[in-house]
């Protein structure tokens, strides 16, 4: 699987980055142990940022940025791991889903990225990072359909997987899922990335029944 970004992205976020690691693991429930280092870090966020400060974060400051080149409104379209960390500092629990997208929230939370995850199997043809239109149909994980004009857009063949605000239903991840597609994006640039794939790896490692582990670096 290709995984290219376009002329438009490229001009638009000329710092952008992106760790894209390629696994095959087990999704089972979150194990009590996953979830002491989902708290922990919940713990650090609530007594290390307000909710004000929450956007000054370098990485999430930069993808706010991306979204208002783009002509994307941050605060109503705001990226995922902000829309996290402002949850945990407004006091808002952080749910269990399972044990692959608990590892891709405890990651995002620490490092400030919004990452993709896909289910590999579920990904028609080549992937191209481009910008959304009024033409993109998408329907969000958990929330309908996401007008994703004006959006940094994941397609693939078939059309929209994922955006750093939430990612498609049809290609999400789910129970059965045994190949992973974890795409990391460093709008603020490569500094954090790597730190975030160890991260990744550790986790996946310890709670997923890591198999073959690939990283390529993209931008």
């Amino acid at each position: 699987m290709k995984i290219t970004i376009s002329e438009s992205i490229q001009h638009a976020c000329p710092d952008l980055k992106l760790a894209v690691i390629s696994c095959e693991v087990r999704n089972p429930e979150t194990s009590n142990e996953l979830w002491d280092e989902m708290e922990a870090e919940v713990e650090r966020i609530a007594s290390t940022y307000s909710l004000e400060e929450i956007n000054k974060r370098p990485e999430i400051g930069a993808t706010r940025k991306a979204y208002k080149t783009l002509g994307k409104d941050p605060n109503r379209y705001r990226p995922s791991a902000e829309a996290l960390c402002r949850r945990i500092v407004r006091g808002i629990p952080i749910y269990k889903v399972s044990t692959l997208v608990d590892i891709i929230n405890v990651v995002s939370i620490r490092s400030g990225f919004s990452i993709g995850g896909f289910d590999i199997d579920k990904i028609q043809g080549d992937i191209e990072l481009g910008v959304g239109t009024d033409q993109d149909m998408f329907e969000a994980i958990g929330r309908g359909i996401l007008n994703v004009e004006g959006l940094p857009l994941y397609r693939d063949a078939a059309g929209g997987i994922g955006t750093p605000t939430s990612d498609h239903e049809r290609t999400k991840i789910s129970e059965e899922t045994t190949k992973l597609q974890m795409i990391i994006n460093g709008y603020s640039g490569k500094k954090g990335l790597e730190e975030a794939v160890n991260h990744a790896h550790d986790l996946l490692l310890r709670y997923a029944d890591l198999g073959e582990f690939d990283v390529s670096w993209i931008g």
